[in-house]
């Protein structure tokens, strides 16, 4: 027996039944013997999916593996070695909270794989020795022959070898709202996932009827087993920020090391300091230039905006990342079932032999009308309407309930759809016929009959299903019947995408208590067809309006049929001109060819798993930042590959909510619109935050350097340093949270990938204000001495010149407009975290224990005059400088 991956790839559905009991030695009658069971058991192992959880302790190491913490960790090496233990002590709380920010960002990342498992069911039912058994699933082997009927679960990959009325819901792996009709039958072609009728697939769940199936696939060989190898592939991604942040702090820190050595070198030639002096002078410098504040700040805004799309737009965001890649995001592939529509089929088109209707209302709540003209239809005085209703109601296997949450049905949506358009006609009340007896829906004829009694008596028979399949019936009833005119309509609202189905009735003999197929044959009248389709959601729409006008493409990736998938499409407005294309032609690509035409297409039809995965790749090679929406176990793969993936928290299942990076609770796609402005408000706040931080780190390296190079006194001591970077960088920072988004934030096309976080403006102005804030800390300093305070008192003051120089940069920094504008009380809470900035700074000033500890003496008010002064010529420099450089642009825009 071959092993079971070249099995699969022969296609077990192309194979006669006898052939595939040959091919795995089984005995279409007895099954398996115990001894075979246990020998194959051996050889494939048990059907279920392992998986390792990474150590807690090792997900802690992680987030020590960084550049700033690296140069951390030394310099607190060295002031504890130099015997400055405060000092070492501040250090090691810095890198201990960073490392605990990023530690529990991590830890509440959960591992699909676990939920992909428990899909798999705990118990089967199995023929062995010519026994039915029931069995630990985990000890399904391949030949196994296993039986199944309604509410199990498959346990794995079967080859249906017999089946009774066998349907199985695999809305999960293929997409396909309706549940699956199954038949022993030989596939010839080469067929999709989602039409190989004579499989059934692990995790699947049956609804109707029962069957018999071999296994030709356990464990990870399962098409769902596959799934979750293509998951555990996927490594883990860093979002664009992420590594710009990443790639910004380590050039930041070969610059200051590069400095700091050259210092050193220049430190030990000249001989103004002792050695141990020079060091800590090093160290000190290091200390106050590496913003340390960082990964903290940018952590902070992330959790805070994560936070507020919890509460105000029912979004999770699982990790604080995700929340910025939503900004820079430029294709979103999106699944359609129960995405962008409500996976809830609905009538809209009734044609009888007479009139035409539209029905309004969507979704199984019977809210709407039926129309025609655009008015409301009387039923007293549309007999034949009314018929048709009340005959595709009760034709009809499927029970339509409600609860606190909603309308649901229990069976089949293209019938729960009749249920409603009943109710949407008649109200609540029920029609008053009793059913005698039925013929139930089965593919070989594909429609279901029902031979029902009313309180009068009368007896008559009800049939819905294939147009196909009840037209050559009335025929035989009418042979007047304009098959053509009636084949018409059928093309023109399948040409739009819509499921047709026909519904007729019969009058039989009054004594008749059973109806079979002869009766049907005979000849029915056809009183109408209808279209249904599964409806877009309506907020939908009026949300790709608003991803367009962001730059945002949005591909509509789905296992329908492509005529469906492209209507739905056109009625959503994906774009002017739709293209489609089907997944068996996207295996015929190359992956270099996929690459070359995946953005020319709107639309993915007949998509396997796979499909889903290579088209979110070539998407991100061709430089998209790509986001990938499902709710299906299919989708999982492609989510977890996509730079952010975005579950449905109703009715997406647990396997892809984990492997998303972000869950819409309320399932709503038009969620992703306020999402991603959100992402970019907060993304261009990070940039805020990050040039607002630098400058002022920059600024304490440079006193430092500056000191050396003058041969003068240390100014700062490295906890003072510590000070000004990690408690404004938890206050002042704090007000970029709450800082609204620019206007016209949605208009902008997303940011270019692999753009850096700054431009050569922004390193300008980082540049000057480094150099304007140390200049203006030193002269002051230089002058305090001069007047004859102390050093610690002069050291003070530049700690706080340098904390009031940050107060009146955050002005400028925080607004694209000018700070005294409109745009300077937009942002109330900025001036209670000042407020707070500023009581801490008095209570460094003036508690002794801080003084102790930070090396600080009380001001005058002549001092503390002086440092606000410096804030307010700070701003003054940089205003000017706005105001020229908006005067500039607005003259080339002219």
């Amino acid at each position: 027996m071959k092993n079971n991956i070249e099995a699969r790839q022969q296609g077990f559905y192309q194979l006669a039944k006898e052939e595939v009991f040959k091919r795995f030695k089984v005995s279409p009658e007895k099954g398996l013997t115990k001894q075979e069971a246990q020998e194959r058991l051996a050889i494939h192992g048990p059907n279920q999916i392992e998986h390792e959880d990474t150590p807690k302790w090792k997900l802690f190491l992680r987030q020590f593996n960084n550049m700033i913490i690296y140069i951390l960790i030394v310099a607190a090496g060295l002031t504890f070695g130099m015997g400055h233990l405060s000092d070492s002590i501040i250090i090691g709380l810095v890198i201990i909270i960073n490392a605990c920010i990023g530690y529990y960002q991590e830890v509440n990342a959960s591992n699909a794989l676990e939920k992909i498992q428990k899909l798999l069911s705990s118990n089967a039912t199995v023929i062995r020795e010519g026994h039915r058994i029931d069995i630990p699933a985990q000890n399904i082997v391949p030949g196994d022959l296993v039986y199944l009927e309604a509410g199990d679960h498959v346990p794995a990959d079967l080859r249906i070898v017999d089946a009774d009325n066998l349907r199985i819901q695999e809305s999960s792996l293929t997409g396909e709202a309706d549940s699956i009709m199954k038949q022993s039958i030989i596939i010839e072609q080469p067929t999709p996932l989602a039409d190989q009728v004579n499989m059934a697939f692990a995790s699947s769940s049956i609804t109707n009827g029962s069957g018999t199936g071999v296994v030709v696939a356990t464990a990870i060989d399962t098409q769902i087993g596959q799934i979750s190898t293509e998951v555990n592939k996927v490594a883990q991604k860093k979002t664009p920020l992420m590594k710009e942040i990443d790639n910004l702090g380590k050039g930041i820190s070969y610059v200051i090391i590069g400095a700091a050595i050259a210092l050193f070198i220049f430190g030990l030639f000249i001989e103004t300091y002792s050695l141990a002096v020079l060091a800590l002078a090093i160290v000190t410098m290091i200390v106050g230039s590496v913003p340390e504040g960082l990964p903290a700040t940018t952590s902070v805004i992330l959790a805070m905006g994560v936070s507020d799309m919890a509460k105000k737009n029912k979004t999770i965001v699982k990790t604080l990342p995700a929340v910025e890649t939503l900004g820079s995001v430029d294709v979103i592939a999106t699944d359609k079932t129960g995405t962008l529509t409500k996976n809830e089929m609905t009538v809209q088109d009734i044609y009888t032999s007479e009139h035409y209707y539209t029905v309004s209302g969507t979704g199984y709540a019977p809210n709407g009308q039926l129309l025609m003209n655009n008015e409301v239809v009387d039923l007293a005085n549309d007999p034949e309407l009314a018929e048709l209703l009340v005959a595709g109601y009760l034709a009809n296997d499927t029970v339509l309930t409600n609860d606190t949450e909603g309308w649901f049905i229990n069976g089949e949506p293209t019938d729960g759809s009749f249920l409603t358009l009943y109710h949407k006609a008649f109200g609540l009340n029920q029609p008053l016929w009793d059913e005698l007896d039925k013929i139930p829906f089965d593919s070989d004829y594909r429609y279901i009959a029902k031979l029902a009694i009313d309180n009068n008596n009368e007896r008559k028979l009800f049939i819905k299903g294939s147009p196909d399949r009840l037209f050559p019936m009335a025929k035989a009833f009418d042979q007047h019947f304009d098959n053509d005119t009636w084949k018409q309509r059928v093309d023109a609202l399948s040409a739009q995408g819509k499921r047709v189905v026909a519904v007729g009735v019969k009058d039989v003999d009054q004594s008749a208590n059973s109806i079979n197929h002869e009766d049907l044959t005979s000849g029915i009248k056809l009183v109408g067809i209808v279209g249904i389709i599964d409806p877009p959601r309506e907020e939908v729409i009026e949300a790709l309006k608003v991803m367009k006008q962001a730059g945002i493409a949005v591909k509509m990736i789905t296992g329908d049929h492509p005529i469906t998938a492209k209507a739905i499409g056109e009625h959503l407005g994906l774009a002017d001109h739709i293209q489609t294309i089907t997944g068996a032609e996207i295996d015929a690509l190359s992956s270099e060819k996929l690459e070359d035409i995946v953005n020319s297409y709107q639309v993915f039809a007949r998509t396997t798993p796979k499909n889903k995965l290579d088209i979110i790749e070539a998407l991100q090679k061709s430089g998209k930042v790509t986001a990938m929406t499902g709710d299906g176990v299919n989708d999982a793969p492609a989510l977890k590959k996509a730079d952010i993936g975005i579950a449905m928290g109703m009715k997406g299942t647990d396997v892809a909510k984990e492997s998303a990076d972000m869950v819409l609770a309320d399932d709503n796609f038009s969620t992703m619109a306020i999402a991603i402005r959100e992402g970019r408000r907060i993304y261009e706040n990070i940039k805020k935050s990050i040039l607002f931080l630098l400058p002022t780190s920059f600024a304490e390296g440079l006193i430092i350097a500056f000191t050396i190079l003058a041969q003068r006194d240390m100014p700062l001591q490295a906890t003072q340093m510590l000070w000004i970077n990690m408690v404004s960088a938890i206050t002042i920072q704090f007000a970029f949270i709450f800082e609204p988004a620019e206007p016209g934030i949605m208009s902008r096309s997303p940011r270019k990938t692999g753009d850096s976080l700054m431009n050569k403006r922004d390193i300008w102005q980082m540049t000057y204000v480094s150099v304007l804030m140390a200049l203006i800390s030193l002269i002051a300093y230089d002058w305090l001495i001069d007047m004859g305070a102390d050093k610690v008192t002069a050291g003070t003051m530049m700690v706080n010149i340098i904390v009031m120089s940050k107060i009146f940069y955050l002005f400028n920094i925080r607004t694209a407009a000018l700070a005294f504008s409109k745009a300077f009380f937009t942002n109330k809470k900025a001036f209670l975290i000042i407020g707070i900035m500023l009581i801490l700074q008095l209570i460094l000033t003036y508690v002794p224990f801080m003084q102790a500890v930070f090396y600080t003496e009380p001001l005058t008010l002549l001092e503390w005059s002086i440092a606000i002064i410096a804030g307010i010529i700070v701003l003054l420099v940089v205003e000017i400088d706005k105001y020229i450089r908006l005067k500039l642009r607005k003259k080339s825009a002219v």
